[in-house]
């Protein structure tokens, strides 16, 4: 298992107690949808196995290793200027895996180590996301639904209904 991780804009944060049952946490692999303020809507897509070639050209400009994290454009100054951190977490509470990169434990998890991410914009980019901007996700977003992207939309119902 890789290195799980929990992404908040508190930096006071070291134990995280189970909310509705529930800790969340985020493999290494996945842990870039999260590097956004916590209530910022954002529809982010990528090529599996099963992704057809037409979607990955339309989608991806016909590269099968792109990542694409779309937000809207009244979010984007909030993304530069938030202060976000990283807060490692332990494998072993985390006992249950949804949709291969999401883990749940049921107990309290301390933290290892909490790390300031900085510049949003900037790490997107030296990890090799492809961050754009739209007035509204929805017509997007219910275009990529339709697709044969694996996907993720995050805090939808903060989006603009367009």
């Amino acid at each position: 298992m890789s290195d799980l991780w929990h992404f908040s804009e508190d930096p006071s944060l070291g134990r995280f107690v189970p909310r509705d049952g529930k800790v969340w946490a985020i493999d290494e692999p996945h842990s870039w949808l999260y590097w956004f303020p916590r209530d910022c809507p954002r529809a982010c897509f990528w090529a599996v196995e099963s992704t057809t070639d037409d979607d990955v050209e339309w989608w991806l400009d016909g590269d099968r290793g792109r990542r694409v994290a779309v937000i809207e454009t009244v979010w984007l100054e909030r993304v530069r200027a938030v202060t976000l951190y990283a807060y490692r977490l332990p494998a072993e509470p985390f006992d249950i895996v949804q949709d291969e990169r999401f883990y749940i434990a049921s107990t309290p998890v301390e933290a290892i180590e909490r790390v300031e991410i900085g510049d949003l914009l900037a790490r997107h980019a030296a990890a090799g996301i492809d961050l754009r901007d739209a007035e509204s996700l929805y017509p997007l977003w219910d275009k990529v639904v339709e697709s044969t992207l694996e996907y993720s939309g995050i805090r939808l119902r903060n989006a603009v209904r367009a």
